[in-house]
């Protein structure tokens, strides 16, 4: 059997969607300091090998309402803040080719996505204003249907105006982004909205952190009529690490908590409101944890690693090898999979696959080459 070590520590590691620009705005933290609870930091990457992260660029739809662009402005500008700050060790990413030369320099690598279509305020004026800002995906919905496009988050949700996928506008966003070179993201999207951007598209897709609903029977997950789909167009679903979304026990006990939980979130967010500001991410994600611990964690143990590996393994399976890899949703989510605890552990994803039977070659697809290929092409795409 390959030396898992030696497979992981050679190859390009990407990971699609962390939300970790939240932190360097709102706590004022500093990439280069100690995690501090969080799950990212240069040193966690160094340790893990990870070579590029795209930094999840999220205005969270409630607590921003009617202020979508400007908080969007705001976390970008939480991400060129730490550029400037570590000039030596993290370098702005634009390009497939921009990830590849930072890695071979040894500099970690920051790229942009845009978490939610709701961020462009109806205005393609605004799209094109983040992509010369540096994003370079962006997915199409958050939680919350927009305007344009509906989400898998408010299906049932009677007091929501749906639109049975993309609207017009919504494919002329879709146009837009190939047209600029953006890739289109489909995570959190509806049934209806995916198969409206594949028939728009011209250029290939991601899902930047979804995993199988096969496995985990939740609508954020990609049933396997849509991973072969992904295939087909030549696009690539990166795995989201969230136990909900792989671990079916789960799923179903933070469901069944939902009435407490919300009343715990709500308990939490009175002094904010009470001053008229919004509830920092941070603080939703520590009130969630100590939830967890007060109300659920003697009967719910973590979500063991294998849980992910099945995830991962299922669409490598369904898909094919190069069209899968890693969407962690690091500091997005409140709780990882057991023996993962920060980006720094990302070679024991690496062990695991290997004892499922993993070859280098593939591995190296997995980990990050499968983005990369999905990226040029995208950027091909728009320079035709």
């Amino acid at each position: 059997m390959p030396d898992h070590a030696d497979i992981h520590f050679s190859s390009l590691v990407i990971d699609t969607h962390a939300d970790t620009p939240q932190r360097f705005v709102d706590e004022g933290w500093n990439f280069s300091d100690p995690l501090h609870g969080g799950m990212l930091n240069l040193a966690s990457a160094r340790a893990g090998n990870l070579a590029a992260e795209f930094f999840a660029i999220w205005a969270e739809p409630k607590e921003w309402h009617g202020r979508y662009a400007e908080r969007t402005l705001q976390l970008i500008d939480g991400v060129y803040e730490q550029l400037r700050k570590h000039p030596q060790t993290m370098r702005l990413g634009l390009s497939a080719s921009d990830i590849v030369q930072a890695h071979a320099d040894g500099v970690f690598c920051a790229l942009l996505g845009i978490e939610g279509g709701h961020s462009i305020e109806n205005d393609l004026e605004n799209l094109r204003l983040y992509y010369r800002l540096g994003v370079r995906y962006m997915t199409l919905t958050w939680a919350n249907t927009n305007e344009w496009a509906d989400s898998s988050g408010d299906l049932d949700n009677a007091t929501v105006v749906h639109h049975n996928g993309l609207t017009e506008f919504g494919r002329e966003v879709v146009r837009e982004m190939n047209r600029l070179g953006m890739m289109v993201d489909v995570s959190h999207v509806a049934d209806s909205t995916f198969w409206h951007v594949l028939e728009t598209t011209s250029a290939p897709i991601i899902a930047s952190h979804s995993s199988a609903r096969a496995l985990t029977d939740t609508p954020r997950n990609l049933t396997d009529e849509q991973l072969r789909a992904v295939a087909a167009n030549n696009g690539v679903v990166m795995v989201n690490f969230y136990p909900p979304f792989i671990d079916e026990a789960w799923r179903k006990a933070w469901l069944t908590k939902n009435p407490e939980h919300d009343a715990y979130r709500a308990a939490i967010a009175v002094p904010y409101r009470e001053r008229g500001v919004p509830v920092p991410h941070s603080v939703a994600t520590e009130a969630d944890r100590a939830f967890y611990v007060e109300y659920m964690s003697a009967t719910l143990p973590p979500a063991p690693l294998g849980a992910l590996i099945d995830h991962i393994d299922h669409v490598a399976r369904v898909a094919g090898i190069d069209h899968v890899g890693l969407g962690s949703d690091f500091d997005g989510i409140q709780f990882l999979p057991e023996d993962i605890n920060s980006a720094a552990d990302l070679p024991r994803i690496t062990a695991a696959l290997i004892e499922r039977g993993y070859t280098a070659e593939q591995l190296k697809k997995l980990l990050g080459g499968n983005l990369l290929r999905v990226f040029t092409e995208v950027q091909r795409v728009a320079g035709s």
